[in-house]
């Protein structure tokens, strides 16, 4: 865990913007290199106190090294950071050390001013007084509560929190390192993909949690759930520079599509506007009643600030190969049990999979859901029961674990010579580059690949036998959310079955279209679907049974009539942000238009781009209003 302090300087203009809130961190014109290549160039940012802010950009952009900037690891090339006297910032830098202090005194420590009143010893009758004072005003009596609720929620139960840390192993203390940052509470908060290290019931508590931490977090991830439920506004790394977005997720998106329209709008514009000077003084240059016009056409050519039309990212793509059919089912399991050893994990399996099927594991860490994967792969006996395969079945397994057994001195083409003696190098590397992993990227050692490209590489290996079926657990991590759309899109593509594990609610929801709940020591589905799941997750932690296991008596449904209102609001609702929608559409074409950046025109253009913008705020108050009206109109259907 990582404690640093930085001192305040004045706030730059750009505070205007948020001229209600005091800026917690300013970042004025930085710059920065690594090794000659610049990943910071001018860049400009400010976060008002209080604010959760996302920070995202591909890959290798440099946003840990940000982190790092901020924190007073590394030197600035050039520009400055600044915190208010004294602000800490806090984040997860390692896990913590495997020792015999328990989770629950670990956690506590993490606050020091409580530590060391607490370990304070004086019989001085004054002191005394100022430290039961200031132990009341920091809520200290509360501490230990509020330890609890952190780790219980990052999946610790009370007898594992008295446990000492060097009964887990290093991705568990990452959790307790976590823990302990967020209970100290630091002013600032920056947290390096926290949900890399989580489990789906850990990351929808951290979600929770950050939305109502009291502080500044800016928090690096690729989680568009996290992104879309936790922040309010997105600050965006690329090309070197900083761009903060107000809202979520989604809005960023979508705002960055529009402003890139525009931007391409304007270069073509000043592009064709070059080109015809440009045609002038290719025409005229060698005549000499024109050279005088054509040499000062060029001198204008010479001075044109050029806007740079916006480079579409290179596709990141994945190419899973295609699967022969095999008749259903694949795998069917009856009255089945499996364990370790003697010890039984699962039983009373009663399980079919077929080739077409896409079903998400749901269940809380250390439940069965590696077991299961284990099982379902081979890797795993059954133990009693009985299990049927179809024959000549192939299974590709990916575990994040599997990432970190690469050999890191060898190069992802000799992984593939090594998987695949005999075959030709032009084919190996098309294999590589359907995943994404260029001729550059082929040759060089994976000890020097980003977390994303060693993912790319070994889901590559875990699919080059074109498997049946694919048992995915935590394929996300490390990858970029363009990544993460083009795996939702070979996951779609691909004919065999997919069983996935993953903390990223947005993959889940594209991809599965089955539940399956592993919980109290068995599998069975889950009626309801992932917002369900997640809304019990939140509302009452302790129950985790689906409604197919547990039934709930429902009370008696409200009449028709007032359903039949409801109903007729939601109608409404949708009606105006599809008139919204429309009216969007237009705008957007209207300032997509040339013409519209002529000299004589700018006035029109900022009336246009005015009435955009009320049109964007409007349209977010009406979907928010729709959702609003559907959440009801769903209680009011199903209570």
């Amino acid at each position: 865990m990582q404690i640093a302090h930085i001192e305040a300087s004045d706030p730059i203009d750009a505070m205007a913007m948020f001229s209600h809130t005091a800026p917690m961190l300013t970042i004025t014109d930085i710059s920065y290199s690594v090794e000659g290549r610049p990943l910071l160039a001018g860049a400009n940012a400010v976060i008002p106190d209080g604010h959760k802010v996302g920070l995202i950009g591909a890959n290798g952009a440099g946003k840990t090294t940000l982190f790092k900037l901020i924190r007073g690891e590394l030197g600035l090339d050039g520009g400055s950071i600044s915190l208010p006297t004294k602000a800490k910032i806090g984040g997860v830098a390692q896990e913590v050390p495997a020792n015999e202090v328990s989770l629950i005194d670990t956690v506590l420590a993490a606050d020091t001013e409580r530590a060391s009143l607490m370990a304070e010893e004086t019989e001085d009758p004054s002191r005394i007084a100022e430290i039961q004072t200031r132990l009341v005003d920091i809520n200290a009596w509360s501490a230990e509560a509020r330890a609890s609720t952190i780790l219980k929620g990052l999946g610790f139960d009370d007898a594992e929190q008295r446990q000492p840390c060097s009964a887990f192993s290093g991705g568990w203390r990452m959790r307790v390192a976590l823990a302990a940052v967020l209970f100290a509470q630091p002013d600032l908060l920056l947290l390096d993909e926290p949900t890399n290290y989580l489990d789906l019931e850990g990351a929808l508590w951290l979600e929770a949690y950050l939305a109502k931490y009291p502080n500044t977090v800016i928090i690096i991830s690729h989680d568009r759930g996290l992104l879309n439920r936790a922040v309010e506004g997105i600050l965006h790394l690329e090309e070197r520079v900083l761009t903060f977005y107000s809202g979520p997720y989604d809005q960023f998106a979508r705002q960055r599509a529009e402003r890139r329209a525009v931007q391409a709008a304007m270069a073509k514009k000043q592009q064709a506007r070059k080109d015809h000077m440009q045609s002038f003084v290719d025409r005229f240059k060698a005549k000499a009643s024109k050279a005088k016009q054509a040499q000062s056409r060029l001198k204008m050519i010479e001075k044109m600030d050029m806007i740079a039309a916006p480079e579409e990212a290179a596709k990141r793509v994945f190419t899973f190969p295609e699967p022969e059919e095999m008749a259903p089912p694949i795998i069917a399991i009856e009255g089945g049990t499996t364990g370790y050893g003697d010890t039984v994990v699962l039983n009373k399996l009663n399980l079919r999979i077929d080739q077409d099927d896409r079903i998400a594991l749901l269940g809380k860490n250390g439940q069965g859901k590696s077991t299961l994967s284990k099982l379902l792969s081979d890797r795993l006996p059954l133990m009693a029961g009985k299990m049927i395969r179809s024959n000549k079945l192939r299974i590709g397994y990916f575990a994040q674990h599997q990432v970190d057994e690469l050999i890191i001195d060898e190069t992802p083409l000799q992984h593939l010579q090594t998987a695949r003696p005999g075959v030709l190098q032009t084919k190996l590397r098309a294999n590589l580059a359907g995943f994404g992993l260029g001729p550059d990227q082929a040759e060089t050692a994976v000890g020097r690949l980003s977390g994303g490209q060693k993912a790319r590489l070994s889901l590559l290996l875990a699919t080059l036998d074109a498997p049946h079926m694919l048992i995915l657990d935590e394929p996300t991590n490390h990858l970029d959310i363009e990544s993460r759309e083009a795996l939702v899109e070979a996951l779609t593509a691909y004919s065999g079955a997919v069983i996935l594990v993953s903390h990223d609610m947005h993959l889940l929801s594209m991809v599965a279209d089955r539940l399956w709940l592993v919980s109290d020591g068995t599998v069975k589905p889950y009626d309801d679907d992932l917002e369900s799941y997640r809304k019990l997750l939140l509302t009452n932690d302790k129950a985790s049974k689906p409604k197919s296991v547990a039934p709930i008596v429902k009370p008696k449904k409200p009449n028709r009539d007032a359903i039949l209102a409801l109903r007729g609001e939601v109608r409404k609702s949708e009606a105006r942000v599809t008139k919204l929608n429309e009216m969007r559409d237009k705008l957007a074409k209207k300032l997509a238009d040339p013409a519209l950046y002529e000299d004589d025109k700018l006035g029109e253009m900022e009336v246009w781009q005015k009435k955009y913008a009320e049109v964007m705020g409007a349209l977010d108050r009406a979907e928010a209003l729709w959702m609003q009206d559907l959440e009801k109109l769903d209680t009011a259907e199903n209570p």
